[in-house]
């Protein structure tokens, strides 16, 4: 096989996807990879999905290896489920705003402010983080982990714009919030939305809930990244104008080749805000050299690991429980 060389990641060959998959079957491996990932990341992995979607993933994952194509906590999330694999990423420097701006011992002297409450934190957050929580949650199931937590006192972290629209869809106003945000869809633009709505009065805006209220004000559904993905395919025939990282127009355009959509501005309608930096530091490139050298590797420190796997087991129980139920 042909190869060429680059200075990040040496030897690469030609057939850059093909390669990928001979190593994968030669490694026994399962590649996950998150809506925000580039296309070519999306077709080679095995699953893409959200952040629940890829726990449930990597919690059935029977394989020798994990390939994980998302940002830092979703892979330690994948190793402190499965502790015996190597999990590895493309670049370890694929971090999150969230995860970053919630540092465990800062987190630590905020719970110690709420004696007695439970502690429901958003999975884009540190395994150290995860290590203090009662209960995990998602985009997807965070309304309903709130109300798996009824009659409760709740810190919740550590996204602040999550937090005010989990207590607008459960009634409740006395979660103790982390004052965390998404550099990606707290840069949404209002103002820049309100235009794009005027421009294309037919569309359907669809918006992430960590997104700022006045994004959400004009939306007309909201819901997690799986959520808009399945309304923008339900509705195949009307224009969807999409508040959230435009990884997810892939997967729709997989599903209805013909659908019209439109990206919400960002306050910076000069540059791509809206794509996440630390998702887009991954590359097929990197993959390949991952999978090839088994590095790098996330490791998640053990006594951190076996406190961590506790909410996160918990909150995949409970999300197993509701599917049946519905």
């Amino acid at each position: 096989m042909a190869s060429t060389t680059d200075p990040a990641t040496g030897d690469l060959p030609e057939d850059l996807e093909g390669a990928i998959l001979d190593l994968k079957r030669e490694r026994n491996a399962i590649i996950l990879a998150h809506y925000y990932q580039d296309d070519d990341l999306q077709d080679v992995a095995d699953v893409v999905g959200d952040s629940l979607a890829l726990a449930q993933a990597a919690q059935r994952a029977d394989c020798d290896v994990i390939a994980f194509c998302g940002v830092h906590f979703m892979a330690e999330t994948a190793k402190i489920l499965n502790p015996d694999k190597p999990v590895v990423v493309p670049d370890m420097e694929a971090g999150c705003s969230l995860a970053d701006g919630c540092p465990a011992e800062e987190f630590q002297a905020f719970v110690d402010q709420y004696p007695g409450a439970k502690v429901l934190t958003y999975i884009n957050a540190s395994a150290e983080v995860k290590a203090m929580s009662d209960l995990i949650c998602t985009s997807s199931n965070a309304v309903k982990m709130v109300e798996a937590l009824k009659g409760e006192k709740i810190v919740f972290a550590p996204d602040r714009h999550l937090a005010r629209w989990v207590m607008q869809e459960t009634g409740r106003d006395d979660l103790a919030v982390w004052q965390g945000a998404c550099l990606v869809h707290e840069l949404f633009s209002a103002k820049g939305l309100a235009r794009l709505r005027v421009q294309h009065p037919e569309a359907e805006v669809l918006a992430h809930p960590e997104c700022d209220q006045a994004v959400l004000d004009q939306a007309d559904f909201i819901a997690s990244t799986t959520g808009i993905i399945r309304r923008a395919v339900e509705t195949p025939d009307r224009p969807s104008i999409i508040a959230t990282e435009d990884g997810v127009f892939h997967s729709i355009l997989q599903q209805v080749p013909g659908k019209v959509l439109h990206q919400a501005p960002g306050m910076d309608e000069s540059c791509s805000c809206n794509q996440c930096p630390f998702m887009r530091l991954n590359t097929m490139e990197k993959l390949y050299t991952a999978l090839r050298d088994l590095r790098p590797q996330v490791e998640v420190k053990e006594d951190i690991r076996v406190k961590a796997l506790v909410p996160i087991e918990r909150m995949l129980a409970l999300s197993a429980r509701t599917r049946k139920r519905s």
